[in-house]
């Protein structure tokens, strides 16, 4: 009996078989939508990269400027207490200038001159300092005039006088020194 053997033929490297065409050709027809796609991921990919970064640094740029309002309200934190002091010391300073034209009271303006002293330790611990007007350019920024006097002894916009004392808290002005200013004579 013969063999009838069912020969496949096995295509050899060197000649392509029908399947290794159709491959191919499946290959190429999806490689160009699979490079446009590979493409677009890509880009997708950069921009959330992109994204990414912008919000980390975001984040940073927030933290930096929280830490900063942070400290400042802190430096600033008797900011109201200080304020409220001040007509306290203020009424201090009248009564000793009162007490200072009797003659009758010499214990009470001691003891008066010893709580403004104490009163001014105070404040200087905290920071808290005199604005020096007198004699100094009138500064807007740190005097409030609360009148002109003409003279030919001073400069136009110089301090004559202080009405009020102003004081700082670190470099902010917690209240200008009401002062009398020297006019330009005409």
């Amino acid at each position: 009996m013969a063999e009838n053997k069912d020969k496949t033929h096995t295509p050899t490297n060197d000649e392509p078989s029908a399947d290794a065409d159709a491959i191919d050709s499946a290959l190429a027809e999806n490689a160009e939508p699979m490079a446009s796609e590979a493409e677009e991921l890509k880009a997708q990919l950069d921009e959330a990269k992109d994204r990414a970064l912008r919000l980390q640094a975001d984040w940073e740029n927030y933290r930096k400027r929280a830490r900063r309002e942070l400290d400042e309200e802190r430096r600033y934190a008797d900011l109201k207490l200080l304020t409220d002091l001040l007509p306290v010391l203020d009424n201090m300073q009248r009564a000793i200038e009162a007490a200072s034209t009797t003659t009758e009271g010499a214990s009470l303006l001691e003891g008066f001159k010893l709580v403004k002293q104490q009163l001014d330790n105070v404040l200087s611990q905290h920071h808290c300092t005199r604005i020096d007007a007198l004699g100094k350019p009138f500064d807007p920024h740190l005097h409030e005039a609360v009148m002109q006097q003409t003279t030919t002894e001073h400069a136009p916009h110089t301090v004559l006088g202080v009405a009020r004392d102003g004081y700082l808290l670190f470099d902010r002005v917690i209240r200008p020194a009401q002062v009398i200013v020297s006019a330009p004579t005409s």
